[in-house]
């Protein structure tokens, strides 16, 4: 038989309450979302999260991450040069205006991709990496299944229009994650505003980064297929949120919607340890042990995302099947611990016993079984 308790830390939570939407309930024109804690990995919003979607130069930033793998690993380093081709020196769109047979920094190649999104620099680094584009597509697959970025599929490392061509929202937000957790050291290419090449100065497009609100990266996106969109992140009293938007209608409601998300995921909500590890947070019924009650611990800290609001009406609910039978081996998973946070789906951890519970021995069981049989007659 399931077993369920529920019950809040008083520690933490002011009195039991039902769940109710928090009161920071937000929405967006964006036709794809999803904003995120990054420290947690919270969802605080999504919308079409996982519809596939043309990523236009939103794709950069995964070419620009099999670059930074290379420098990383030494296979590569920012002051070795590509040579320009033909085929990159002719590319439309955004452009870094490198020039045919020049041989071009890769650190000056990097930022004109994530600064100038220059088209011309990101194949001239896809050559250079790989020997063609084709190639360096199938390098970005192999990444972006390495990422679990299951929904996507590239075809180029620019984003240039192509129906085979696609991520979701999701699945870029996993990009950034990554991009931040093992690319650290380059991040800050993300957030300079300006990058000069040949005498041509240009902005980077990223609206949020001239809002003064923690904003320090990603990476904007523009086709007539996929609308306007981006990848922002920015971080506030020493927490990170991400935002991923696309299929805006132009470059103005992309800047207001991406700085609205920005602002609400983190002014709105909180990081807090709601448990820690090896604290006793409860008990499970025990059958023939030596000792009636084990004492239930989680492994590890959780820590949770939860809006700021006066009344924190997080529900905890431990679940069991159970009576759990002797004997209980300390460590062992016996139960799980469903933590519900308004507005956010519930969260389910694992519970662990915290210590051994022997069994009662041969005779107890032989008499349990007795009793049990008489019972069902």
């Amino acid at each position: 038989m399931t077993r369920y308790l529920s019950f809040l830390f008083g520690i933490f939570l002011l009195f039991v309450a039902p769940l109710q939407t928090h009161a920071s309930t937000i929405n967006t024109s964006a036709k794809q979302a999803i904003v995120f804690d990054y420290d947690t990995g919270t969802v605080l919003f999504e919308k079409n999260a996982d519809e596939q979607m043309p990523t236009s130069s939103m794709s950069k930033v995964l070419t620009a991450y099999l670059i930074f793998d290379a420098v990383a690993a030494g296979t590569l380093k920012l002051k070795d040069t590509f040579k320009v081709s033909e085929k990159a020196w002719r590319k439309g769109g955004s452009k870094m205006f490198v020039e045919i047979n020049d041989n071009v920094s890769i650190e000056d190649l990097l930022k004109g991709v994530i600064i100038q999104s220059g088209n011309d620099a990101t194949i001239v680094l896809a050559e250079g990496l790989a020997g063609s584009e084709e190639s360096f597509a199938e390098l970005l697959n192999v990444k972006a299944k390495e990422l679990e970025m299951d929904n996507s599929n590239f075809v180029n490392a620019s984003g240039w229009p192509d129906p085979e061509h696609y991520s979701t929202a999701r699945d870029l937000g996993k990009l950034a994650n990554a991009l931040l957790k093992n690319h650290t050291q380059f991040y800050s290419y993300y957030g300079e505003k300006e990058f000069s090449y040949s005498d041509i100065a240009q902005q980077n497009r990223n609206p949020l980064l001239y809002q003064n609100i923690g904003a320090d990266g990603i990476k904007t996106g523009h086709t007539e297929a996929g609308g306007f969109g981006l990848m922002g992140s920015g971080q506030k009293d020493g927490r990170r949120v991400i935002v991923v938007i696309n299929g805006l209608e132009s470059s103005s409601a992309r800047a207001q919607e991406s700085k609205k998300l920005l602002q609400w995921s983190l002014n709105g909500f909180k990081n807090e340890k709601i448990v820690t590890a090896g604290t006793i947070i409860g008990k499970a019924e025990v059958l023939l042990g030596q000792a009636e009650q084990v004492n239930l611990i989680t492994k590890e800290d959780i820590n949770l995302t939860i809006p700021k609001t006066k009344e924190k009406h997080i529900e905890f609910k431990i679940s069991y099947d159970g009576p759990i039978p002797a004997p209980i081996n300390k460590d062992q998973k016996v139960a799980k611990l469903t933590i519900s946070v308004p507005g956010q789906k519930p969260l389910d951890f694992p519970l662990y016993a915290a210590s051994t519970i022997e069994d009662k021995g041969l005779l107890s069981k032989t008499v349990y079984k007795a009793k049990t049989l008489i019972k069902g007659q």
